[in-house]
């Protein structure tokens, strides 16, 4: 009796240290320090091959990548605006939390002191390096925080051609453009990127752990893609649409899309004036996103000929979605589904189901904390989101956090398993049932007998909200100086 008791105290014992234990370890990798590549992309939505086999927008290498790992298949932005969503998801931190709502926000004022995750890479150990678009990219690199990396190579600027590819020059700047460019692939802003990325996967291992951030550019705007990229679209059908669609949205809803709305009825303009307009406008997306997909698969390769392939942690994420026309509107900077939904998968050897699907809601919050479990970098219990690390290991496990967006103060979605809750600053709102109304065509707010459902979704809003940062203005200026 004894002996038996001695025994299950053992095996209690060792299942308490495994638990502690950093998740490559608990799965018996010996390897206490893995290597780390993060790979975001711009303006990528979910109408790709990866989420959606029937997707007209083919992303092979995405797809390659979700095989090894697990494929968050309902995973979301923080914020759908580049600035407010990377730098919540470098920081772990909600823009409820920091006051980063824009994309002018100075964030690194509003958090002088955080560590971005990179930062906390540096201080365990790692050699970090990035290249690319990592955070946002105007205002001549002010974004950037180069105190979260050892080398960085900045995003190589947009070069444009003479005209307009377009020739709509009455519709929008420069950057409102599309067509076949630049003339040699070469000279491609991701190229640029992935070769700096091809070289760093290909040094030495012996010099330590590396953490190593790709920011691939396109697809977003301007839509300039190697010419090669387009042919594959040139029948690509057109979002659906519901011309009704805006009849039942509440106030604020118009007045927070107010500004926006030039780029859909531009687009509309435009195309009574010069039919097929609309068309090439989507079959330019569509071009760059396979670009940014040949590129990442480039990156891969790199990896796959490296000494460092069965020992690396890869991520793959978007900033956020990108309307089409979708809802009659254009760009992201709003709190639907194609606004906010992204690709996000991740590939943690030992420790990730290969080939895995998780259906669960999940917010970008969920990147900081996870990076540092899977790698045994201690824990900031200041993160607004919870480590996905139990996912990994089993995609249909437990998981009774919905995801949650912002954008601009006062403005928040909640999204479940089945609806997508919006909470306007005004207090009107938007309730979608996403098992009989993927497309959100269908209000449902306004009925009484949706209440319950309401006040279920409404306790994840945030109760106080951090006052907005103040904006970078000047080009050149740092963040935070």
């Amino acid at each position: 009796m004894q002996s038996y008791q001695a025994t299950c105290r053992m095996m209690t014992w060792m299942v308490l240290v495994v638990g502690c234990m950093p998740a490559t370890l608990a799965t018996g990798d010996n390897t206490a320090n893995p290597d780390v590549l993060v790979i975001v992309v711009d303006d990528m939505n979910d109408w790709v091959s990866l989420l959606d086999p029937s997707a007209p927008i083919k992303t092979p290498h995405l797809k390659r990548l979700a095989k090894r790992g697990v494929l968050f298949t309902r995973a979301y932005c923080v914020s759908p605006a580049c600035n407010p969503s990377r730098a919540a998801t470098w920081t772990g931190l909600r823009p409820s939390t920091t006051g980063v709502y824009g994309n002018k926000s100075d964030w690194r004022q509003a958090v002088p002191s955080r560590r971005t995750i990179m930062q906390q890479f540096m201080a365990a150990g790692y050699d970090v390096r990035g290249a690319g678009k990592v955070f946002h990219h105007h205002l001549d690199g002010a974004f950037h925080d180069g105190a979260s990396f050892h080398d960085f190579q900045p995003m190589r600027p947009q070069s444009y051609p003479r005209e307009k590819r377009n020739q709509a020059d009455e519709y929008g700047s420069r950057n409102t453009d599309w067509g076949p460019w630049p003339p040699r692939e070469s000279d491609a802003i991701d190229v640029h990127t992935a070769d700096y990325c091809i070289d760093a996967l290909r040094q030495p291992t012996d010099g330590g752990p590396q953490f190593l951030v790709c920011g691939i550019f396109k697809p977003h705007s301007p839509f300039f893609a190697p010419a090669e990229y387009f042919p594959a679209y040139d029948n690509i059908g057109l979002p659906v649409r519901d011309p009704n669609d805006w009849n039942d949205l509440p106030d604020g809803a118009h007045s927070l899309l107010q500004q926006k709305a030039w780029f859909w009825r531009g687009m509309m303009d435009l195309e009574r004036r010069a039919k097929g307009s609309y068309h090439d406008f989507v079959q330019a997306y569509a071009a760059c996103a396979s670009f940014a997909d040949a590129q990442i698969g480039r990156v891969l390769d790199a990896l796959d000929q490296s000494p460092r392939r069965n020992n690396t942690i890869v991520v793959l994420w978007s900033d956020h979605g990108f309307h089409l026309g979708e809802k009659d509107h254009i760009e992201k900077f709003a709190l639907w589904e194609k606004a906010t939904h992204i690709p996000f998968i991740v590939v943690a050897p030992g420790v990730a189901v290969p080939g895995g699907r998780c259906d669960r809601p999940v917010d970008m919050t969920v990147l900081y904390p996870t990076l540092l479990e899977l790698c045994g970098v201690p824990a900031d219990a200041r993160c607004d989101g919870n480590s996905v690390v139990p996912l990994l290991r089993d995609p249909q496990t437990r998981w009774d956090r919905p995801a949650l967006m912002t954008y601009l103060p006062g403005n928040h979605a909640v999204r479940s398993q089945r609806w997508r809750y919006i909470r306007y600053a005004d207090g009107s709102e938007e309730l979608y049932d996403h098992n009989a109304d993927p497309d959100e065509w269908i209000n449902l707010a306004g009925e009484h007998r949706y209440a319950p459902v309401i006040k279920s979704h409404r306790r994840w809003i945030p109760e106080s909200e951090a006052k907005p940062v103040v904006d970078l203005q000047r080009a050149g200026k740092k963040a935070g100086q």
